[in-house]
């Protein structure tokens, strides 16, 4: 059963590219439809974060000092995520981080760390809402949210809540498309960039190609099976 991670960063507000850094990241662990584990730290990059955003998240210069470096943290979320693909809300700024701080960390891409976007996939399911930030679609879908917003922690929970969600939508809207057939994150990945009136050619193709792969890797196995027993 796949267990997708859904992460969020805090950062000093600044994309990595202009400089920023992130302050604090979280994930969140999903697998078949309830969140299974979590993890969140602190981290220090020695970066500076400007009053606005120490107003905004509550992490400060001091907490930060605290923290254990960010390198560290960075290897620990690799092993958190090992193997795990990813979900974040906005992800485009999620990635930048990632990438940047996992490279700072001298740490080599994961194969399976791809990323799907709840705010595209939310805008093709529910074009109807008004905003599709994240405090928007909780508001939308009475997620339920604790902690505070913008911390890791209650971001990357409620984003996990909407992950969920999607995933209920897709299974629902698409349900004899489907069959048996789950609405995994490979489906999710080919939906966010599918666009809205061709949602359930996107869903029908997914599924075909899937059973097409399904059905040589049985033939495969047949024929090796065959083979060990002549």
């Amino acid at each position: 059963m796949e267990t997708i991670a859904v992460i969020d960063f805090e950062t000093t507000g600044l994309g990595p590219t202009s400089g920023g850094r992130a302050t604090e990241i979280a994930a969140v662990l999903v697998r078949g439809g309830v969140v299974v584990d979590a993890w969140a730290s602190l981290m220090n990059s020695g970066s500076w974060v400007p009053p606005y955003i120490q107003s905004l998240t509550g992490i400060t210069n001091e907490m930060l000092a605290e923290a254990p470096d960010s390198a560290i943290v960075m290897r620990e979320l690799a092993r958190f995520t090992r193997g795990c693909p990813l979900v974040a809300h906005n992800a485009s700024f999620d990635r930048g981080f990632w990438q940047a701080e996992m490279a700072r960390a001298g740490l080599g891409p994961d194969p399976a760390h791809e990323f799907a976007c709840t705010v595209l996939l939310s805008r093709r399911l529910w074009p109807e809402a008004k905003s599709h930030g994240l405090g928007a679609m909780t508001q939308f879908h009475d997620l339920r949210f604790t902690g505070r917003a913008h911390r890791a922690m209650a971001d990357a929970r409620v984003t996990a809540e909407l992950l969920l969600k999607v995933q209920d939508e897709v299974g629902r809207r698409f349900a004899l498309d489907l069959g048996d057939t789950p609405v995994d994150h490979a489906l999710l990945s080919e939906l966010q960039r599918t666009p809205l009136r061709w949602l359930r050619r996107g869903v029908v193709d997914h599924v075909k190609a899937r059973r097409s792969t399904e059905g040589v890797q049985e033939k495969f196995l047949s024929r090796a099976d065959s083979g060990a027993m002549g």
